[in-house]
């Protein structure tokens, strides 16, 4: 479930207001909108935090051997260059672009959109929202975005101005040109 208050008009929080607000409640899971909102998402079960390890066990292993970007978990808030805080399951950004910030960008929510975002759906979530929240990746600067749905067994593919590319029960993914060589296998995440 995913509950988001409207602030507006009474109440705009600044990066500094909103960090503080995660910090003082870690067990929620927040985001900012553009539009200043304030989401707050529902933690995940068991079936869906086991698919997550599983996704990202992999993810980290293919990028400890290509050593070509970082790689980021879901407790990663982004600042999107509209404004936006979001925190994708995994996301990845290439080495260039992470070295060129600055240490002290590296310690806040990171000013950029990743390269590479999983968002991977949860019976709790609306997968209509993710895929707002995916269009916002892409027209914030995404080269690669995959929406994993194991209720219905499919993948999306985001690319930047490509139709959105929908996989029915596919077995893997490719990183494509964005991650070479990183072939994500799906048993376990959307099947047994």
């Amino acid at each position: 479930m995913v509950v988001t208050l409207d602030l507006h008009p009474s109440l705009e929080l600044t990066d500094e207001q909103f960090e503080k607000i995660c910090q003082a409640n870690r067990d929620l899971k927040l985001e900012r909108t553009a539009k200043g909102d304030l989401v707050i998402m529902a933690l995940t079960g068991g079936d869906t935090g086991r698919q997550n390890l599983r996704l990202t066990g992999q993810f980290w292993f293919w990028n400890q051997q290509s050593n070509s970007g970082e790689g980021f978990d879901s407790s990663t808030g982004f600042r999107l260059p509209n404004g936006a805080i979001r925190s994708p399951d995994a996301a990845w950004v290439r080495l260039d672009r992470w070295q060129a910030l600055t240490s002290e960008q590296r310690q806040k929510f990171v000013p950029l959109c990743p390269d590479f975002v999983v968002e991977l759906a949860s019976p709790s979530d609306e997968v209509e929202d993710i895929r707002e929240k995916m269009q916002e990746y892409l027209a914030n600067g995404l080269q690669l975005g995959w929406l994993i749905d194991p209720a219905t067994q499919t993948v999306e593919i985001y690319r930047p101005n490509q139709p959105i590319e929908i996989l029915n029960q596919p077995a893997t993914l490719s990183g494509e040109n964005i991650l070479p060589e990183f072939v994500l296998n799906l048993t376990g995440i959307l099947t047994d």
